[in-house]
């Protein structure tokens, strides 16, 4: 099969498309035939190994890539199931975290696939997992979000953030988006009430005071964010930070778990993040919120297998409008 690889920690341009061997699969495991496979910004960290602390922590890799073939969001076909797989046949078309999507076969397991629902092209459908399941822990599960609060999401065009938006709209929430001049006519169509420019107006200097705020982008330090919750409101922080640093988006949320006790405030991170814990229920949550058409993926642009280090390059600027998404013919 064909698939994108890498043999070293570094910049896109050490990613290779070559041919190599097809994965096989245990009794418990599933082959998926990848039509379509998503960028995250969990890409290029697990490329370039950052932040370096993570490298200690086991999941990347010390010295190279503990994973050869990149990748982890993914839509396609069940090519073949192992023999204690039950609910899952080939020809299934499906959606989910398949290590090693940026290939033509990827290999997992089916607690981390679901059905695709049926008015996805596998494009959009590939454009969910990571995205998605992050928003529903960050707005439901981490912020609590119910009908009538005023929430606010940094970072409300990306790709965790467009669905967001949607999400905490679809609870009943009064939603404010913050993104760049370019995507708030984006924004509103996903249903934010009110939408923020952050290069002529900065939120937390507003006299808003929000009861969530889920913070994407990490260019803000707690203080600042904390000005502009309630008095007993809550922050959900999701990442940030660039690449080079040592400890990178993680230390970030580290100082935010240890000012948490001392305020009235609530500061949490999303932990953990896709594709560690219990996902599949996540999964069906998001699929069911498209099904009953108040979740809509939004793809930014596509690029060809081949052209994996580009798409890479783009994610990276942090500019991304919605999802990028590799085709794999």
């Amino acid at each position: 099969m064909k698939a994108i690889v890498q043999e070293r920690f570094g910049p896109p341009d050490v990613l290779r498309l070559v041919d190599t061997d097809r994965p096989g699969i245990g009794t418990d495991e599933v082959l998926v035939r990848v039509h379509a496979a998503a960028l995250n910004p969990y890409d290029w960290h697990m490329l370039r190994g950052d932040p370096y602390v993570a490298r200690l922590m086991g999941g990347v890799g010390l010295t190279r890539p503990k994973s050869r073939i990149a990748g982890i969001d993914a839509a396609g076909r069940v090519e073949a199931v192992g023999a204690a797989v039950s609910g899952l046949r080939p020809g299934d078309e499906v959606l989910g975290f398949c290590p090693g999507a940026f290939a033509e076969y990827a290999r997992t397991t089916a607690d981390l696939l679901v059905p695709k629902p049926a008015g996805l092209t596998f494009e959009q459908a590939a454009a969910v997992p990571v995205g998605a399941v992050t928003a529903l822990r960050g707005i439901r599960t981490v912020g609590r979000v119910r009908a009538g609060q005023r929430v606010l999401v940094n970072g409300a065009a990306g790709g965790v953030g467009i669905f967001a938006v949607q999400i905490a709209t679809a609870l009943g929430a009064e939603v404010t988006g913050v993104c760049s001049t370019g995507n708030t006519d984006l924004v509103r169509t996903l249903g934010a009430a009110h939408v923020i420019d952050y290069t002529r107006e900065d939120f937390t200097e507003g006299r808003v005071r929000y009861d969530v705020i889920l913070d994407n982008v990490g260019n803000h330090p707690p203080a600042r964010l904390r000005r502009a919750l309630t008095a007993t409101g809550t922050l959900v922080a999701n990442g940030g930070g660039s690449p080079g640093h040592l400890f990178g988006a993680v230390g970030s949320l580290l100082r935010l778990m240890a000012i948490n006790p001392l305020v009235r405030q609530r500061l949490r991170p999303i932990l953990p993040s896709p594709p560690a814990g219990p996902t599949h229920d996540d999964l069906l949550a998001v699929t069911a919120l498209i099904d009953s058409g108040k979740l809509t993926p939004v793809v930014d642009r596509t690029y060809p297998l081949a052209d994996t280090a580009e798409g890479v390059r783009h994610v990276e600027r942090g500019h991304a409008r919605g999802k990028a998404v590799i085709t794999v013919p």
